[in-house]
């Protein structure tokens, strides 16, 4: 059995994602010539076409697009061995991708990933903000937080620390339309609804042995928490957001939490990273600072905003 190509397919990745023969030569540190033959050197061996070449442009053929997934896992591999090999030998260096929610990451994050910079100042972090659900393997990243539920897949996942959320409402809206008593009143109040696919999420309640669901309907949805802040603040609705969303404006009591006596469906906050567990040491470091630095914050973020709770 024949050993796999792997300096062609490390050329072909660097070609597919670099968009030309001198990007990718660029990124290898080869020279272009180097890499087209080994582009061509791993086609004849294959008997297909993984990029189509012109003047102008160098496109992924449909085969080539059907292996992409493959070769970038295979050359990441490779990295990663080859960089874990001398991992212990050499100070931590070179690049992290990083994806995280938006709003957490703006909340959270900056003092985190300060102080792993300040201590191996030859990392670079390239931190990917977003409330939309990415792809780790197909997008190339190599940790990513989320708070949701873990759907089945290949990923590796830590979990790190419960993430407390709460039903709130400014004084001012309470005043107003009056305090609900019990979720079901809640259909009688405007509710602005929060989540990231589908609109009309229901809000599941339990209390002793009793549970109650309610279908949030109000002025507006929105995939961002951040926005829907300074809404309750102003008295236009009730929203449930996770509490470090709403922290200044919980300590400061412009929005209060209600229902308090009920508890809400608990959300986790997970790491995740691609399948193979073979990383580069400065992976490995980082995904360990996010858990133990993160696991210290949110406990202590929640013992606060349980004794907000408690009045």
């Amino acid at each position: 059995m024949a050993l796999p190509d792997y300096e062609g397919w490390a050329c072909f990745v660097a070609v597919a994602d670099g968009g030309s023969f001198t990007a990718a030569a660029a990124a290898l540190g080869l020279s272009k010539a180097t890499v087209s033959k080994a582009v061509t050197r791993l086609e004849t061996s294959l008997g297909i076409t993984l990029l189509h070449r012109s003047s102008r442009v160098v496109a992924v053929s449909t085969a080539g697009a059907g292996l992409l997934d493959e070769a970038r896992a295979m050359v990441a591999a490779a990295t990663a061995a080859t960089e874990a090999a001398r991992g212990d030998r050499l100070d931590l260096a070179g690049p992290i991708r990083l994806a995280a929610p938006m709003s957490f990451g703006i909340k959270v994050l900056g003092p985190v990933l300060a102080a792993f910079l300040d201590r191996h100042p030859a990392v670079e972090i390239d931190l990917l903000l977003s409330d939309a659900r990415n792809d780790p393997i197909a997008e190339g990243i190599d940790l990513t937080l989320r708070i949701a539920p873990l759907a089945d897949s290949s990923l590796l996942a830590r979990t790190i620390a419960p993430v407390a959320a709460s039903l709130i409402a400014s004084p001012a809206y309470l005043e107003k339309h009056g305090t609900p008593r019990h979720p079901l009143d809640l259909a009688r109040h405007r509710l602005i609804g929060y989540g990231h696919r589908q609109r009309a999420m229901p809000l599941h309640f339990s209390r002793e042995g009793e549970e109650a669901t309610v279908l949030p309907t109000g002025p507006l949805f929105a995939n961002n928490g951040d926005v829907m802040v300074p809404m309750i603040v102003a008295g236009s609705g009730i929203a449930v957001l996770p509490d470090f969303i709403a922290a200044e404006e919980l300590a400061a009591g412009t929005v209060v939490p209600i229902l308090t006596d009920w508890s809400l469906p608990q959300s986790y906050l997970h790491l995740l990273s691609p399948p193979s567990r073979l990383r580069p040491a400065r992976v490995r470091a980082f995904s360990d600072h996010l858990v133990d630095t993160l696991k210290g914050s949110c406990r202590g973020a929640n013992e606060r905003y349980a004794a907000l709770r408690k009045g």
